[in-house]
Order: structure tokens, then sequence, then C-alpha cells
């Protein structure tokens, strides 16, 4: 599981029965647990539903040969909650948390 700073994020994607694709250590060893869901993540809408710490960050990585993923990292703990990137996610549904 993510760190306090992200596990309300990632339950609500679960119970809202998104796809889980990956979890562990991706990229590096800087990272410790990334969970990825098969979904949008509008950070607007998330952050003004979730009171996220000053150290969750918003992240968007565009590769052009290791993967595109847009979400959320936490700075203290390394965690991420990962979604498909806004700009390769044509048909991909969205999170819209409640």
């Amino acid at each position: 599981m993510t760190c306090e700073h992200l596990i309300e994020l990632e339950r609500a994607l679960a119970r809202a029965g998104f796809k889980e694709t990956f979890r562990g250590q991706a990229w590096s060893q800087n990272c410790r647990e990334w969970v990825y869901f098969d979904c949008l993540l509008p950070s607007e809408a998330i952050r003004r539903k979730f009171a996220f710490a000053d150290c969750v960050k918003d992240h968007s990585h565009l590769g052009t040969h290791d993967g595109t993923e847009a979400g959320f990292v936490c700075d203290v703990h390394n965690d991420g909650v990962m979604g498909r990137h806004p700009a390769f996610s044509a048909g991909v549904m969205s999170f819209h948390p409640e």
C-alpha cells in the first residue's frame, strides 16, 4: 500500500473499480511503491476532494521510450499513484472523485 499521504486516493480508485495495471518499484531505487491505474486522474478535481499534504506533488511524464504517466507523488515516502497521461488516453475513462 502507498503511504498515508496517498492511500485515500488509492482506495478511492479501487472502490471506483479502476483496474490496477502495476504495483511496485517503478523507475529507480528512488521509488518505493507506485501503483498505476487504467484511467485519467484529473489533478484539479482530485486536489479539491483530497486534502493532500504539501509533500504530494503533481507528476507528469511524457516518455519517448519508457512510457507515459500522470498522477501524484509523495516527496517524503517516494510513493506514487499514477494514471494514464492525457496526451495518450483517447477513450480512457476519467476518475471523478465524489
